[in-house]
């Protein structure tokens, strides 16, 4: 029998990364993760990063990561302030997050909303006002998702590793993390 969504986001524990985790088994998370990004065309740098790359990016900031009992189900990686490319379109002092992912076997039960509200009251806590975000323009459903949660468009931006142009989103937050 099928688990239900509430059934699955039960028992998610939620920490930061730490000397034994694995590398290699966040990676496979984000490749898992962004899969159907991939499948349809839009090549998000998660869907093909290196172990490597994912040590580097994991260490630019706060990796969190998200279990189910031994299970590897969600991270996402925090910052703040964001030392943005020049010319990106962000406030000076915004706070940023990047490889958010989740299991595709949890799409559907908040786990991404829940990683999304740590990283927004991590940033809040680390004293940005702020947080900016991208990603791919035609990702219409995820551009979505983000602005039914505050994010409003604020410019757009090329990276060197994607195929895409992507929408640069920034969201107002208060002092407890939630957004104006």
């Amino acid at each position: 029998m099928e688990e239900s969504a509430s059934e699955l986001i039960r028992g998610v524990m939620v920490r930061r990364l730490v000397g034994g985790d694995s590398v290699k088994r966040l990676t496979s998370l984000l490749h898992r993760s962004y899969a159907g990004h991939a499948a349809a065309g839009r090549l998000f740098f998660a869907s093909y990063q290196s172990v490597e790359d994912t040590a580097h990016r994991a260490g630019q900031g706060e990796c969190w990561l998200a279990f189910r009992g031994g299970e590897l189900v969600g991270s996402v990686t925090v910052v703040a302030p964001y030392a943005a490319p020049e010319a990106y379109p962000a406030p000076a002092g915004s706070g940023s997050f990047w490889q958010l992912a989740v299991d595709p076997g949890y799409h559907g039960t908040g786990l991404g909303q829940r990683l999304l509200a740590l990283a927004e009251g991590r940033i809040a806590e680390l004293g940005s006002t702020q947080v900016v975000i991208d990603t791919s323009a035609q990702a219409v459903d995820l551009v979505g998702w983000y602005r039914r949660r505050g994010y409003v468009p604020v410019g757009s931006w090329r990276w060197g590793v994607t195929n895409y142009e992507s929408v640069v989103l920034l969201k107002e937050l208060t002092s407890d993390g939630r957004g104006h």
